[in-house]
């Protein structure tokens, strides 16, 4: 991390912010679009946020309920610090590597009245491309610990924007479900709405999340009184308590995104600029990269492959797939619904004698990592989180002598402050035995991907998985919802890769071999548009080599340099440019209206481009594997305009021409 020069820290408090005897603090963004604005109305805190002059959010309570009594009247304020900084950091894992952030900070001491005379700082942060604040609680002579019931705080939106967001049943949830499009004033109150949500006011974007969730309870919000008022994940058999800590504590950053384009909130690296530097001092062993997950085709293999099963010839038919095609990772999850440690469960579920430490009979492990490192593939395995955390350190010292890279960590399910902060630890424990995570029926991220840049992914959303139970199908108009809302947060865990796509009128469940909605240049775009560290090529081997695009797949990156959004329509179509050193890679989905889509090509850089494009052929509606691959030249100063078809998509790759 590299810290540029700071203005000197100064204590304001100008006239220009007293208004009739009542303290307004002003914080701008360094452009000064954005503006928060506190004050105390009769001793309670309350805050508003504006863009470009337009009222966003306006004045809403801020505070904290805690056991014995909230902290939200009597107060007063101190003199607010304010800061003004500048910091360039690299992700490892990320949209962008270099990031440049610029942002303006007030810390805001608020004192009770009353004999307690507690002490919490409002913290706020000031971006161009959105506001964040957290309650910081510093050690105080006369208040050690604490146990909170909730927060007070509120987002009272200015008029009725349309919010696209997740709603929940309850705080237990796997985070999968189809997003709603509607009104504020119309979403059912006291309904959870999970994080992230985004709010189109109508030429102005808004998308709320958090950032650093550490030592806490998962937020979400509920409309309560035409208020969205936050909502804690409380922790298991505590009688509605969301947080136990001592003093000093702090809460995670609530996050407002905000710009009056779409495609911004995608390119925005806030979350983790409220993140922690990395604290993995040696990264060197990090490799993010792509996966196979053979669990979702079935274990598919070959008809005169040698006894397949969890052993060692089924996983080097698959290891030998990956090295043919620079896939970095095969995963070893189960076979016949059994999964590759000893385990007397049912369904998955943990058994009293579950042992993550030892493979069925007849696996040896440490025989197929030492096979795979001979191809350059790493092994990845899957696991229940519960079987697991029991015997984390054993285990994780286990796997490291084996020779395997990482894991997905499954059927978690929570966010309570417990759950959160077992995810913690296991991150921290994985990194010490070089070993990468990818969390599966877990919580959204919250730019933990700079601090522990082992943490590849997370799932969160309903995806490709599903296609093999649900009769519906993951249908294109939900994949269209996804990077407006999920992957605001982050990296988004999707099952890519299905090659078997049909019409809506042809489509049904299997368990093996599934099918697809969409057209396959759909499924090569979702390769660019999610972000995340660790995609799968989830098909068996014999259902990509030989098949059109595929050789798109093998040449996608997972991270990226640089990060665009040329053109968006909320629940429509998205396209988004990503940069990998010299190459430009474009995605672009759509929902089931065929259109033509128009992408300028500024964000190129100086020169000439040859262009491998692949679009939707024109019989995608009865044969959606169609498609046309074209090679184009290009500059910066052309403008593609292409064909998408009814769930359709396009992908390109674009490598700059180097003078002979």
């Amino acid at each position: 991390m590299k810290l540029l020069p700071k203005l000197l820290c100064i204590v304001l408090c100008l006239p220009a912010l007293v208004v009739r005897g009542q303290k307004i603090i002003s914080l701008s963004s360094p452009s000064g679009e954005i503006v928060f604005s506190f004050k105390l109305v009769t001793g309670s805190p309350v805050y508003s946020v504006s863009y470009k002059g337009r009222p966003i959010i306006d004045y809403s309570s801020l505070g904290l309920q805690f056991e014995d009594a909230a902290f939200d009247k009597k107060l007063q304020t101190g003199k607010p610090i304010f800061r003004d900084t500048a910091e360039r950091y690299e992700l490892l894992t990320g949209k962008t590597k270099q990031v440049y952030t610029h942002y303006k900070e007030v810390t805001i001491p608020l004192q009770e009245n009353a004999a307690s005379s507690r002490k919490i700082n409002l913290i706020v942060r000031a971006f161009d491309d959105g506001i964040a604040f957290r309650y910081l609680l510093p050690k105080q002579n006369n208040w050690n610990s604490f146990l909170l019931l909730d927060e007070q705080t509120e987002f009272r939106l200015n008029g009725d924007p349309i919010a696209h967001a997740l709603f929940l049943p309850n705080y237990t949830s796997s985070h999968e479900g189809l997003y709603s499009s509607l009104s504020v004033s119309k979403i059912i109150p006291d309904t959870l709405m999970d994080m992230p949500a985004l709010f189109d006011f109508g030429g102005v974007y808004l998308g709320i999340t958090e950032a650093a969730l550490l030592d806490y309870a998962g937020m979400y919000l509920s409309r309560h009184d035409d208020v969205l008022q936050c909502k804690l994940s409380p922790l298991p058999n505590q009688h509605g308590v969301k947080v136990k800590a001592v003093l000093p504590h702090q809460s995670p950053w609530r996050v407002m995104m905000l710009s009056d384009r779409v495609g911004a909130l995608l390119e925005s690296n806030i979350l983790t600029s409220l993140n922690e530097p990395c604290k993995i001092r040696d990264t060197s062993w990090i490799r993010p990269g792509k996966t196979t997950f053979p669990w979702w085709n079935g274990n598919v293999v070959p008809d005169t492959l040698n006894a397949p099963g969890n052993n060692f010839v089924t996983a080097q038919y698959y290891i030998d797939f990956c090295a043919r095609n620079h896939i970095e990772y095969h995963s070893v999850v189960e076979y016949g619904l059994h999964q590759w440690y000893v385990d007397d469960g049912v369904g998955f579920q943990p058994g009293p004698h579950s042992d993550v430490t030892r493979a069925v009979p007849g696996l040896d492990m440490k025989e197929i990592c030492d096979y795979a490192a001979t191809k350059g593939v790493g092994i990845r395995v899957w696991v229940h989180w519960a079987a697991l955390y029991p015997q984390l350190d054993q285990a994780f010292e286990q796997f490291e002598k084996w020779g395997l890279k990482g894991m997905m960590i499954d059927f978690m399910d929570r966010d309570d402050q417990d759950m959160v902060n077992m995810q913690t630890e296991m991150l921290e424990k994985a990194a010490a035995h070089h070993l990468h995570v990818q969390f599966h029926g877990a919580y959204k991220p919250t730019g933990l991907n700079r601090t522990y840049p082992n943490e590849f992914t997370r799932e969160g959303t309903l995806n490709y998985e599903a296609d093999k139970w649900n009769p519906e199908g993951v249908s294109p108009d939900h994949d269209i919802n996804i990077p407006f809302t999920r992957m605001l947060a982050g990296s988004t865990d999707y099952h890519l890769g299905g090659f078997r796509a049909v019409p809506k009128d042809s489509f049904r469940t299997q368990y093996t071999r599934p099918l697809m909605l969409g057209t396959r240049c759909h499924m090569l775009a979702m390769y660019v548009v999610l972000e995340n560290y660790l995609q799968m090529v989830c098909d068996y081997p014999a259902a990509y080599e030989g098949q059109d695009g595929f050789e798109f797949i093998k040449t996608v990156p997972t991270t990226w340099d640089e990060t665009k959004v040329p053109d968006a329509k909320i629940g429509e179509y998205i396209v988004l440019a990503r940069r990998k050193g010299n190459n430009w890679f474009i995605g672009a989905i759509n929902n089931h209206q065929a259109r033509q889509i128009s992408i300028p090509l500024h964000f190129l850089g100086e020169g000439i481009y040859s262009a491998i494009i692949y679009t939707d052929a024109k019989d995608t509606d009865k044969q959606p594997n169609h498609l046309i691959k074209q090679i184009k030249e290009f500059s910066n100063k052309d403008t593609l305009r292409l064909d998408v078809g009814s769930g359709g998509g396009l992908a390109i790759r674009l490598t700059r021409q180097v003078p002979g």
